[in-house]
Formats: C-alpha cells, structure tokens, sequence
C-alpha cells in the first residue's frame, strides 16, 4: 500500500470516527443526565414542613439580557419571593462579561454597569442575604490590572445595594464564615485569587486574614472542623471536577473548528490538527482551566481539606451548565448557567448534569437535612420548568477510593 494510500484511509478514519462522535453527542446535548445510581430520583420528597432556610447559588450572570426578559432573572425573581427573608442568594462570580467593571471612560463601560444594575435591581427588594462573589472575568480575565477591575466592582455593587455582602472583601482569599442558620453555615473562598496575574491582596494592610498563600487552607480546615457539627457549604468561583471545557471536556465541533474559539463564525475545518487545540488545554491549560499550574495546585490543595468534611458541600460557577458531583462523601456542584449555556459531557464521574440555563438551589431542614433542587425556566417570563433532578444531599462519609498516582482524584 503507497503513503498516498495510508494518508487517505487515516483521513477517511478520522472523519468517520468524528462524525460518529458528533453524532453521539446530538442525542445527549441539552438533554438531563442522571447517573443510574440515582435514577429513581423522583421516588424521593423533601420534609413535607417549610425548610428553615433556603440558598440559591447562582453563577455566571455576566451575560443576562438587560431588556426585562431575561429567563433566569425572572426565574430568579420567582426564588426570591419564595424564599423570603429565610433566604440566601450566592452569585457565584463572572459577574459582568467579558471583564468585569472596567474604568470610567472605558468603551465598555457604560453596558457593563447595564448589566450590573439588571441584577442588582431584582435582588433589591429581597428581605434575606444577598452575597456576591467574583470570577476571572470580574478581574479582567485574570489580566495584571485585574485586582483594579474587582475593586471597581465591589465598590459599585456596595454603592448600589448597600445591603449586600461582595465577600471575600477587598480580592482577598478568604475563607469567610456566614452563619446562615441554626445548623447552617456559608464558608466564601476567592479562587481567583490564586490564578490571577499582577496585584493579589494579602496581610492585615489589605484587610486579609491570611499572609501567605497556603494559609487559607489552613484557616478554611480550622473553620470546617469548628463547624464539624453543622451542615457546611463552601462557595468559590472555581469548581474542583467538571465534565466540560474548563474540565478538558470538548466538542466534536471544537476540535474540527478550532479557530471559534477565538471568534465564533471562523468555521475554518482542521481536522487532526485542529485537536492539538482542546489537547493542550486539556493538558497543560488556559489560566482558566483546572490544567494551568496554578488551577492544579489550588484545586489539590482544596480538595484535601474538603475531603476531611464529609457531607460538606462544595459550589461553584465557571462552567456554564449545571453539574453534580459525590466524591469521597463531598459533593461538589457547578452552578453556572446564569447566561449562557456550553456543553457539558455525561457520565464519568457526574451525577447529574445538564446543558440549561438556570441554577442550583439547597433547601435546609431543622432536622438537618439539606436538599438539592433544579431550577430552570420555562418562558421568559419566570415560570419554573419541571425539575429534572433533585436528591437529599448525605452526611454520611463514604469510604475513600484510591486516587490515580499523581492525581488530586
């Protein structure tokens, strides 16, 4: 067989497998997906008394339309009113797309405080907590002048709405403890912090708690076992595992068409070579990817502490879709489909995934328990679509797995 020969039918293999995966990946795309473990989610019911307090950690609302009709703050809108003052709202970070707040006179300027007052305009008649955090893209995607840009918007979210609680204050890492309820408490972690570029706050002259890098896990480890005895969320923007793109989870189309991700309708086809583009991110990574170094050795960090608090819960943002992981008797939630949606890959190691916007929401009993809901609109209008997963989220510790050598699991 001559080279020409063997060239062609590696070709012909290469866009026979790819257009088998794509078409895989038709039949799962925005369709829920609920590892069989839990399958007969349904069967279950949450206390039939009102929970004590509830928590809606939402992310990723940078993108929100500022016309009045956007689903997921009308959605948001329905939340709120239910919830009441026994409420707390956790924005989860990427709080303005595509730099967060930029300086007066910046061309971006003026859509960007748009976008900020569309959500600080529902939140502002809600009687419970309202707490804000910030993503990469609220540091100017990670830029050097990122900590200006996060200041920036701290400052006009507390000028805006007084009331409101931007945490950790002043960029710093963290961890903060907010005591929510009886039983129950918040724990706030700036992840970005650890991936950024330039000026990171930290020691008593910036308002930090923490004078060292490695500190904060430390203090977050004292927190957990202080509150060992309550039920225990901790809120970063970063998640810990994701089957999607910060993941190293990609699309048939992303490794044909490489060059959208850079602009959208730049449709040119490399196959093969195009692969080498979701490889490297998969591998070494984008300073937004759980593969760039410092996403690596945080998330490492954080995940040795986590796995010391059995039946604490970790959420988070960044990716835009709804995921939910049970990993050594944690569970981890990605919460980012605020104003956009990507895809996301089932199975694996998920529990439940979903390309949708909308968000997670936990519901606390006096007894102890703590449930986990799906909200995801309808129309535009605010209506609540039929759940597709929810499920009481276990204190019980579950006997750890052995990890892959030289993984973080």
């Amino acid at each position: 067989m001559s080279v020409e020969s063997v060239v062609l039918w590696l070709f012909a293999a290469l866009v026979a497998w790819l257009a088998y995966r794509f078409f895989l990946e038709r039949r799962v795309r925005r369709l829920p997906y609920v590892a069989p473990a839990l399958r007969h989610w349904n069967d279950d019911a949450p206390p039939a008394v009102a929970p004590a307090h509830r928590i809606c950690l939402i992310g990723d609302l940078g993108a929100v339309s500022t016309d009045g009709h956007d689903p997921v703050l009308n959605l948001l809108r329905t939340w709120l009113v239910e919830a009441g003052a026994q409420g707390t709202v956790v924005l989860l970070g990427d709080n303005v797309y595509p730099v967060g707040l930029p300086p007066a006179g910046h061309p971006q300027r003026e859509a960007a405080e748009r976008r900020l007052d569309i959500q600080l305009d529902v939140l502002r008649e809600f009687s419970g907590r309202v707490v804000f955090l910030s993503g990469n893209h609220d540091w100017n995607k990670g830029r050097s002048d990122g900590y200006e840009y996060l200041r920036a918007q701290e400052a006009y979210v507390r000028e805006k709405l007084p009331g409101v609680q931007y945490l950790p204050a002043n960029g710093c890492p963290g961890p903060v403890a907010l005591p929510l309820a009886n039983g129950l408490v918040l724990l706030v972690l700036n992840t970005q912090w650890w991936v950024q570029r330039g000026p990171r706050p930290l020691g008593p002259a910036h308002g930090c708690t923490a004078t060292n890098p490695k500190q904060p896990f430390e203090q977050l480890r004292a927190l957990l076992a202080q509150y060992h005895n309550q039920r225990i969320v901790v809120a970063g923007h970063h998640p810990m595992y994701s089957n999607a793109v910060h993941g190293g989870k990609f699309t048939v189309k992303q490794h044909v068409f490489p060059l959208t991700a850079a602009h959208k309708r730049a449709y040119v086809p490399l196959p093969g070579i195009g692969s080498l583009f979701p490889m490297y991110r998969r591998v070494v990574g984008a300073a937004e990817d759980m593969a760039y170094p410092p996403y690596r050795r945080m998330r490492r960090r954080l995940l040795q502490v986590l796995r010391e608090a059995p039946g604490a819960v970790y959420a988070a943002g960044h990716d835009h879709n709804l995921q939910y992981f049970l990993r050594r008797g944690v569970h981890y939630l990605i919460s980012g489909a605020g104003s956009k949606t990507s895809f996301v890959q089932p199975g694996g190691r998920a529990a439940f995934v979903h390309e949708h916007k909308g968000f997670f929401t936990l519901d606390y009993y006096a007894g102890g328990q703590l449930w986990l809901h799906t909200w995801q609109p309808a129309d535009a209008t605010g209506t609540r679509a039929a759940p597709v997963f929810s499920c009481p989220l276990s204190v019980e510790p579950i006997t750890p797995e052995p990890a892959p050598a030289g993984s973080a699991g």
